[in-house]
């Protein structure tokens, strides 16, 4: 399997100064809200992506959308890069600041603005985080379904598009926001959508923002649909004599079309991980960790049908889940996944790949992949939203050892190419940013990254929203 023909994992540093007159200029319109400290700086400038690049040259913790229309104006003016900031969570490097330039943290603009009950919408700062979100909408008997692990923001996850363990029942970020306040790249504040479920009026920017990554603008405000708190919750856990047989398991309850609210994938090592990390007992093998929502003659007709499916294919020890103590605690370690793997590996650092093929290539994705990270000898772990083809396999390597990084990165080009060949994609939720720019070439080709680098100029022209993310420029 020969790795995509564009591949290249190493960012390009450009780093444009920033003009004392520039830093001045926010110190005075921001205050202690504004710094150069270094140790504020290198917070700002390291993602859980494998990349060291040099911290931006300042920060602002901006609170409204006035202070971020100003900080953006002052970047438009001085020619200085931009590069919104949530929690920290990017796994591709979208935050880090290739060019240098202005970090906007937008973790304190995090109010709630409006709940509609009754239209199942809410309107949010960017900074919100999707946990609080939904400890708020609980007490109106709702939630807002996209869960991609991390306690990210609203803001991040819209900007790389998020999806996670929901995404086979509801969808993924795409889906689910309606309508945007999004300050430009020269400082002007401009809403795209309603809180309407469709519309034909124009060109639809809201799906443009989203998925952006930060370079065609700053999202300050996200409009979001809800749904329902299901009647009926149940969660179980099937164990398999082999990744290929629960693979075939999944394929076989989404060809049935079963309603599954997620279905995630575990391997025999991550199954170990989580369970020093989090103190379980789970067998350590191959694992599905499923849950339904509805009714519950309708979570039940669903269980029994998904047991049925499992126990032909060998699955065994179905486990249940049903009270709330007992969900949580299973989907917070499945949450915990990626640092529980780490700490198998300390000091180490993670080359992760996060492809999506059609659902029935997936056995074929994930087992040839699997087979070449066996062979090559590098530690690593498996997890997957396997209930949308989505799949994640994470290197662990020794950041000490450069050879080690060459065969992840191998490894990981040749997964991406071979999802690309079954008509999947090269990231179905962690987005381009620095590590994929590569790979988009392949993916979508030369004349569709040409008519996006057309709207980033058009949008953009002076290149100072998030640069080098995407595509170089």
């Amino acid at each position: 399997m020969n790795a995509p023909q564009h591949a290249h994992p190493t960012p390009v540093i450009a780093p444009r100064p920033m003009p004392a007159e520039m830093v001045d200029a926010l110190r005075a319109r921001f205050g202690d809200r504004c710094s150069t400290a270094m140790a504020v700086r290198e917070l700002h400038g390291r993602d859980e992506s494998p990349f060291d690049v040099p911290p931006p040259d300042a920060v602002v913790y901006c609170e409204s959308n006035q202070d971020v229309i100003d900080a953006v104006r002052l970047a438009d003016r001085f020619a200085v890069p931009v590069i919104p900031y949530g929690v920290g969570s990017s796994l591709e490097g979208h935050l880090l600041a290739v060019q240098g330039g202005l970090s906007l943290d937008l973790s304190r603009m995090n109010r709630i603005l409006e709940i509609n009950a009754e239209d199942l919408t809410v309107t949010v700062q960017a900074g919100v985080t999707r946990t609080r979100l939904n400890e708020e909408l609980r007490h109106a008997g709702l939630f807002f379904p996209i869960d991609p692990g991390a306690d990210a923001s609203i803001g991040g996850m819209t900007a790389t598009r998020a999806s996670g363990t929901n995404a086979v029942r509801y969808g993924t970020m795409r889906e689910n926001v309606l309508a945007l306040g999004v300050v430009s790249a020269t400082g002007e504040w401009v809403r795209t959508g309603t809180r309407a479920r469709k519309s034909s009026a124009g060109y639809d920017l809201t799906r443009l923002f989203v998925g952006s990554e930060g370079t065609l603008g700053v999202m300050t405000e996200i409009t979001l649909k809800l749904y329902p708190l299901p009647e009926a919750v149940s969660a179980a856990v099937c164990h398999f004599p082999s990744v290929d047989a629960a693979v075939q398991t999944t394929i076989a309850i989404i060809q049935m079309g079963v309603p599954i609210a997620r279905c995630e994938l575990l391997d025999g090592r991550t199954v170990a991980a989580v369970n020093r990390h989090d103190r379980l007992n789970l067998r350590e093998q191959p694992m599905l960790l499923m849950e339904f929502h509805g009714s519950p003659a309708g979570v039940a007709e669903q269980a029994r049908t998904v047991q049925d499916i499992a126990a032909e294919l060998g699955g065994e020890s179905f486990e249940w889940a049903t009270t709330p103590e007992e969900r949580t605690r299973l989907w917070t370690a499945r949450h915990h996944a990626y640092f529980a793997a780490l700490q198998t590996r300390p000091g180490c650092r993670c080359v992760t790949t996060d492809t999506c093929v059609p659902i029935s290539r997936l056995a074929e994705a994930i087992g040839e992949s699997v087979a070449e990270a066996d062979a090559a000898g590098l530690p690593y772990f498996l997890v997957g939203h396997v209930g949308d083809g989505n799949f994640h396999i994470g290197y662990l390597i020794d950041p000490t050892q450069p050879e080690e990084r060459v065969l992840a990165e191998t490894l990981s080009a040749q997964l991406v190419g071979r999802s690309l060949r079954l008509g999947g994609t090269c990231t179905g939720e962690h987005g381009i940013g620095l590590h994929k720019m590569g790979f988009l070439l392949d993916e979508a080709g030369p004349a569709a990254v040409g008519l996006m680098r057309a709207v980033k100029q058009a949008l953009d022209p002076k290149n100072i929203m998030n640069p080098g993310k995407i595509f170089e420029a």
